[in-house]
C-alpha cells in the first residue's frame, strides 16, 4: 500500500514547530522548501538540513525494504509451509503486529524523493518517539546477523539452510509489469535490497559526517566516531545508528535556525537582499526629498508646487518602514510572500496569512502618519527666499 502523503492542518491556530515543516504539514511560507531556502541563503548551513533529510529518507527506504520483505514472504506462503520453514514470515508478522510496517518515527521527506509515514505532532515530544524506530532498526540488526559475508553482499537470501524460497526475489520494475502475483501486489515498482541500505548509510557517514567529507558537518566526534564504528566495524546500516546524531542536528537547527525563519516568514514577507535595496533607495528618496524640500523653501516656492515633495517622502518612508517591519504591506495584503529576490509565492498558510494582515495594517498606518508629518512640516512652513 502506497504512503499517504501528509496533510497539513488548516486549522492551526499557532506558529508551525520545525517538527511539522520538516513533515511538510504547512504550507507557503512557512513550508518545507522555505524552510531550504532560508537554510541556504540566510543561514549557508543547508548541509545540516540536507543531513536530516537524508537520514529521514534512510528510514523511510528501509520501511519500505521490510514493508516489501513482509509482502514477498506472505505471496510465498505456501512455498514457505512446503519448505517446513516459518521463521521469516514469524519475524515478520510480530513486526508487523507491533508496528504494522508503516511507522510512526521521524522519517520525513523533502520533494518527491522522500515520504513520511508519521503522525501529526506540533511539538518535540512527538519528535522524540522512537519505539516504532527501534523495532525497525532491531529487526533490520536480526536479519543482518542471519546473513553470511557473501550473501550479505545480496541483502535477500538468509544463511541458514533452507530452500531459496523462504526469501523470493522481490519483483522488479520488469516483473511488475507481469500478471504474476508480485505485479498484481501494491508495491511500487521498484524494489529496495539491503545492498541498497548500506549505500545509503554510507553514503551518509562519507558525505555529511568523516572529516574533509564533501559536505562535513560540525558534530560532537564521539557522535561521529560511534556511526563510523557501527556501520564500518560492526557492519550496521539500521536507521538506530544514526539517531544520536539526528537528535543533535534537529536541535541545532530549532534552537539557532528556526527562530529567525519565522521571524522572516510568520512576521515578514521579504527576504534579506530586498530589505537591504529597500533602505537604500528609501534613503536616496529621503535625501532627495529633504534638499528638495529645502531648496523650494529657501527659493520661495508655492505651496501648491511644493506638493510635488508628497512623491519622494512617500517613497522614502514607505521603503524604509518595509525594511523595519522585514514586510511589503502592500503584497502582504495582497496575500504574497516572497520565496527568493522579486520570486512570489501566495500566503497559504492561514495562522500565517491573518498575522501578516494585521501588521501590514500596523505598517501602513505608521507610514501614513509619517508621511502626513514630513509634508505637512515641509509644504506648509512659510518660505523665505535668501
Amino acid at each position: 500500500m502506497s504512503t499517504p502523503s501528509p496533510v497539513p492542518d488548516m486549522d492551526r491556530n499557532r506558529l508551525p514547530s520545525l517538527f511539522e515543516v520538516l513533515s511538510r504539514r504547512t504550507l507557503a511560507p512557512v513550508d518545507l522548501f522555505s524552510f531550504y531556502i532560508y537554510m541556504r541563503d540566510t543561514q549557508r548551513s543547508v548541509d545540516y538540513l540536507d543531513f536530516w533529510l537524508d537520514v529521514s529518507q534512510h528510514m523511510s527506504l528501509c520501511r519500505h525494504y521490510v514493508r516489501e520483505l513482509r509482502r514477498s514472504v506472505l505471496i510465498e506462503t505456501p512455498e514457505l509451509e512446503k519448505a517446513g520453514s516459518k521463521r521469516s514470515s514469524q519475524i515478520l508478522e510480530t513486526y508487523n503486529s507491533n508496528g504494522n510496517g508503516n511507522g510512526h518515527g521521524n522519517g520525513n521527506g523533502y520533494g518527491q524523493t522522500r515520504t513520511s509515514d508519521d503522525p501529526p505532532g506540533p511539538s518535540r515530544a512527538n519528535y522524540s518517539g522512537k519505539s516504532h524506530d527501534q523495532r525497525l532498526s532491531a529487526f533490520l540488526r536480526d536479519t543482518d546477523s542471519k546473513q553470511s559475508p557473501n550473501n550479505s553482499q545480496n541483502g535477500d537470501r538468509s544463511a541458514d539452510n533452507t530452500p531459496s524460497s523462504e526469501n523470493p526475489p522481490r519483483p522488479s520494475f520488469i516483473t511488475t509489469q507481469s500478471n504474476s502475483p508480485a505485479a498484481n501486489s501494491n508495491s511500487p515498482q521498484h524494489t529496495v535490497s539491503r545492498q541498497d541500505i548500506r549505500a545509503s548509510a554510507e553514503k551518509i557517514l562519507y558525505t555529511y559526517l568523516l572529516a574533509s567529507a564533501e559536505r562535513e558537518i560540525i558534530i560532537p566526534q564521539g557522535l561521529v566516531g560511534a556511526i563510523e564504528r557501527a556501520i564500518t566495524q560492526e557492519g550496521r546500516d539500521d536507521p538506530e545508528v544514526f539517531d544520536a546524531a539526528k537528535d543533535y542536528v534537529f536541535q541545532a537547527m530549532e534552537r539557532d535556525a528556526f527562530p529567525g525563519f519565522l521571524n522572516q516568514k510568520a512576521l515578514g514577507n521579504l527576504v534579506e537582499p530586498d530589505k537591504t535595496a529597500r533602505l537604500v533607495v528609501g534613503m536616496v528618496s529621503m535625501f532627495a526629498a529633504w534638499w528638495t524640500a529645502f531648496i523650494m523653501i529657501f527659493l520661495n516656492y508655492g505651496r501648491a508646487t511644493r506638493c510635488w515633495l508628497i512623491l519622494p517622502f512617500t517613497i522614502g518612508t514607505y521603503l524604509i518602514m518595509s525594511y523595519e517591519y522585514m514586510l511589503d504591506p502592500i503584497l502582504a495584503l495582497a496575500g504574497l510572500s516572497e520565496y527568493t529576490f522579486l520570486s512570489f509565492t501566495r500566503i497559504k498558510e492561514p495562522y500565517v496569512r491573518k498575522l501578516l494582515n494585521k501588521r501590514a495594517m500596523t505598517c501602513l498606518l505608521w507610514i501614513a502618519l509619517i508621511d502626513v508629518a514630513w509634508c505637512c512640516l515641509f509644504i506648509f512652513v512659510p518660505g523665505k527666499r535668501l
